[in-house]
């Protein structure tokens, strides 16, 4: 027995498959019984009409048929009962039936029984109301200061407020700048109906200006107010909550002032009656229902709010009270009089499930039975002590924390990729303009020795490659049991990728629910997305890297693109891309080097990484430990620099074509409601070429939308090649300084820090961001830089020179001798000298101009920088 449980007094289900809503659920002494005595009305969107008086023989009862006194189908769905004083002549209650086309009223009534069945009852049809305008939902009470009676309101689902005098109609008022229907309810202490707009603010509006406003016709008003409502009304107060209301209650209790309260979608508001806000709370769930229904402390009001957890919340103004569980999600929620039993909550599900409850626990006649006492014994409670204790070790050993070695895994994930490319290619949807796009098959193996439940194969390589499928679900698998797979890469994108490598990741449940992942990568072969071509001569980047071996033959380390009948390419092969572009390798004759040239600066990347890949494992087939590249040649940053501008530009682009986009909108929806005023108007203007004006903005729109779109995809092309080129300049800057993995790893991390570019975040003020931290840390040359605070905010630059000059001043400082560490202690920074004579930083104000290793290009510091912008 739970205390925060709402009990069950007395609960049925209504119906099979039949739909509530929130002014489905009415109680009221329906047929003027004179007791007191509340009865539950309940309509459905099915057509039925239920009336109950619940009789529970005990808490927690279900129904029985006594308690049903009324069932009757009506045959038209029902959106909204109310009782109140709907016929005149009479203060007695009757019953109000809104249909989506009609309004009825109904008095119930009982003819006593003289059998033990009881008494039975029936309505009889009083009047009904045929509305020309589909309903929405309605409100009652005694409009204008009538005694003695009730008034009814319909709002229309296209913004009118119907209003009847019981059995005739009165008027109809159409709400200004109407869009979709919101609450509406009626306060009698200002007179006036109160409705939240999809303005998202609750508006007031007199029932006195709704009953003498003209129409806007009559008046002199302006050509966009006559347009905008047929009928004129001026509004009492607004006041913008910011969110769509569910629904809108007014009450005035003795020990509390006259109040309005507004229940949104995540705030819970109480106003006054002239729309200023008493007070307002924040919920932290969403809610579905509410209901205030008393003032237990002077000045406050208890509210009952139902949410979508199944929970039923009572707040004291903003205080919460109590919070109990209910069986289902409320739509409406009650409080009613029934059976001497004052209090009782009823509420009603979606579904049907309603349910009459109450607050608390029902008493319990467990008595706890005698504890005998006895004396403690210290030595058992000590072995079980260490018992517990050494069970407790066993579960928590850190093998089963770490991960395992590959021996030890219980699912093991391997991908083999064909030595060859596919015979037939398995290229779908290619962008390539090549020829023939090949495709290579990669054949992933999953073996388990254990239960793997739910095992998921997710097979990920780097745009713009592709696979035929990505995504492999398979059934359990059984200890020592395997799946296979197989599939193909392939070239998609019109331009060539910056890695050749893919990922395959298994994700699994062990048989005891605790999730697992395996993983493994594997890489591509040089030949899906180039093949053997032609040598160039001539070339406009130039890259030149040192060995300490003597130069092997290309028919050695690239079988795979030679001929061996031809011996001139021994010493030099042609690289043909398959977007267009060529590459060509030289291998000197009497020195230990190696020539990359190509007209694109990030051509060179991939031949320079397959060169040292194949040569490093070349020299490890013979068991060489002490093979090693270096570079000393100059770094071609002015050219990185070209492509770092050439996306920096298109980033711009798509900027400009966003606000243009975002004015096109504006400008497209102004239109679009002008002709739809104009549309609705009783007296239909003409459109004054309002239909030319929208047709060529839907034009510029979508001129607009694909002009974005060939940016995007040029963006997405100029990221792919920046990636390219940095990683090269990374594999470079290692080679010059020869960096350990640690600080190449930082490298990394420092200019390669997004996977894919996004409007949000950007690759030039992410990079910006790494490297001013590193000179302001590790690379620093005094304290004065190590003082300096970083912003903690990222956004788009204005441009790049202040990123150019950063990495300009990152070279330089490697260059004389920085050490790349993640450390910010200032006293790690220890005097070493790096390779090829280069002396640490020097500690002096003004630095010198240092010249890179075996290049022409010069580096300036700062301060250097900054006076030569200062001349004229």
């Amino acid at each position: 027995m739970s205390l925060f449980k709402a009990r069950d007094w007395w609960s049925t289900i209504l119906g099979e498959k039949e739909e509530f809503d929130q002014g489905c659920l009415c109680v009221a002494d329906v047929d003027n019984s004179g007791s007191g005595q509340d009865k539950i009305i309940v309509g459905s969107y099915m057509g039925y009409l239920r009336i109950f008086n619940p009789h529970p023989v005990k808490p927690g009862d279900g129904v029985q048929p006594e308690d049903l006194l009324l069932e009757v189908q009506l045959r038209e769905p029902i959106l909204q009962v109310e009782v109140g004083k709907f016929v005149s002549g009479t203060e007695g209650l009757h019953l109000a039936v809104l249909h989506c086309r009609k309004l009825c009223v109904y008095a119930v009534s009982a003819t006593l029984g003289n059998v033990e069945h009881g008494n039975q009852y029936q309505i009889k049809l009083m009047y009904e109301h045929n509305l020309q305008r589909t309903a929405c939902n309605m409100t009652y009470g005694p409009f204008g200061g009538v005694k003695g009676r009730d008034l009814i309101c319909i709002q229309s689902m296209d913004g009118m407020l119907m209003l009847f005098e019981q059995e005739s109609y009165a008027f109809g008022r159409f709400l200004p700048g109407f869009l979709l229907p919101g609450p509406l309810t009626y306060s009698s202490r200002t007179d006036s109906f109160i409705t939240v707009s999809s303005c998202q603010q609750v508006e007031s509006y007199k029932y006195q200006v709704l009953a003498f406003a003209t129409d806007a016709d009559e008046r002199q008003e302006t050509e966009q107010q006559k347009l905008s409502s047929g009928k004129r009304v001026a509004v009492d107060w607004v006041l913008n909550i910011g969110e769509q209301a569910l629904d809108i209650c007014i009450v005035s209790f003795n020990q509390a002032v006259s109040s309005v309260f507004v229940l949104g979608e995540r705030n819970f508001f109480c106003l006054k009656d002239n729309g200023q806000i008493r007070f307002m709370k924040k919920l932290d769930y969403s809610p579905s229902c509410f209901i205030p229904y008393c003032s237990v402390k002077e000045g406050t009001i208890n509210t009952l709010v139902g949410n979508h957890s199944k929970m039923l919340n009572v707040y004291q103004d903003v205080t919460l009270k109590w919070a109990t569980q209910l069986p289902h999600i409320p739509v409406s929620v009650k409080v009613a009089n029934i059976q001497d039993l004052k209090g009782v909550i009823v509420t009603l599900s979606d579904n049907g499930h309603l349910q009459c409850s109450y607050l608390g626990t029902d008493p319990s006649l467990f008595q706890a039975p005698r504890v005998d006492s006895r004396e403690i014994n210290y030595e058992e409670f000590n072995a079980e002590m260490k018992e517990l204790q050494k069970i407790i070790k066993e579960a928590t050993k850190t093998q089963d924390i770490l991960p395992k070695s590959e021996k030890h895994r219980n699912l093991i994930v391997t991908a083999e990729v064909s030595p060859s490319l596919d015979v037939e290619s398995q290229a779908i949807d290619s962008e390539v303009k090549a020829e023939a796009v090949p495709s290579v098959t990669v054949k992933i193996t999953i073996q388990s020795r254990v239960t793997a439940q739910k095992p998921n194969l997710a097979v990920c390589v780097q745009a713009p490659l592709a696979v035929t499928c990505d995504q492999f679900i398979f059934d359990d698998l059984e200890p020592d049991s395997s799946e296979t797979v197989v599939l193909s890469v392939f070239l998609k994108g019109n331009c060539s990728p910056s890695e050749l490598e893919g990922n395959c990741v298994v994700s699994y449940n062990t048989p005891t629910g605790i999730p697992k992942v395996a993983q493994c990568n594997f890489r591509l072969p040089l030949r899906l997305i180039c093949f053997p071509a032609q040598p160039s001569k001539a070339a406009n980047h130039k890259l030149t890297i040192d060995t300490n071996k003597p130069p092997i033959s290309f028919l050695t380390i690239f079988p795979d693109f030679v001929d061996p009948s031809e011996d001139d390419q021994a010493n030099v092969l042609g690289f043909q891309f398959l977007t267009g572009s060529k590459t060509t390798l030289l291998a000197s004759k009497t020195s230990q080097r190696y020539r990359i040239q190509s007209d694109q600066l990030e051509d060179l990347w991939l031949i320079t990484k397959e060169l040292t890949l194949r040569l490093e494992e070349h020299f490890k087939k013979q068991n060489c430990k002490d093979f090693a590249c270096t570079f000393s040649g100059s770094i071609p940053l002015q050219e990185y620099f070209e492509l770092i501008d050439q996306h920096f530009e298109l980033r711009l682009s798509a900027e400009k074509f966003q606000e243009l986009l975002s004015e096109r909108a504006v400008q497209f929806r102004a239109i679009e409601r002008r002709l739809l005023t104009r549309f609705k108007d009783k007296t239909p203007a003409p459109l004054q070429h309002l239909d030319t004006l929208l047709e060529g903005t839907f034009r510029e729109v979508i001129a607009l939308a694909d002009a974005a779109e060939e940016n995007q995809a040029n963006m997405f092309q100029a990221f792919t090649k920046l990636k390219s080129a940095t990683h090269l300049m990374i594999m470079l800057i290692s080679l010059w300084q020869k960096l350990s993995t640690d600080q190449v790893a930082i490298l990394e991390a420092t200019f390669l820090p997004l996977a894919e570019d996004t409007p949000e975040l950007g690759w030039e003020e992410t990079v910006d961001a790494a490297i001013s931290y590193l000179l302001r840390t590790c690379l620093s040359k005094s304290s004065k830089e190590q003082a300096l605070t970083l912003s903690s905010q990222l956004c788009m630059p204005k441009d790049t020179s202040r990123l150019k000059k950063n990495i300009t001043l990152f070279c330089d400082r490697l260059a004389k001798g920085g050490r790349l560490s993640l450390s910010t202690d200032s006293a790690a920074q220890q005097a070493t000298v790096m390779p090829g004579g280069c002396t640490t930083i020097p500690e002096s104000d003004v630095e010198e101009r240092t010249v890179i290793p075996g290049s022409a290009a010069t580096f300036l510091n700062h301060g250097q920088i900054a006076k030569q912008k200062s001349k004229p």
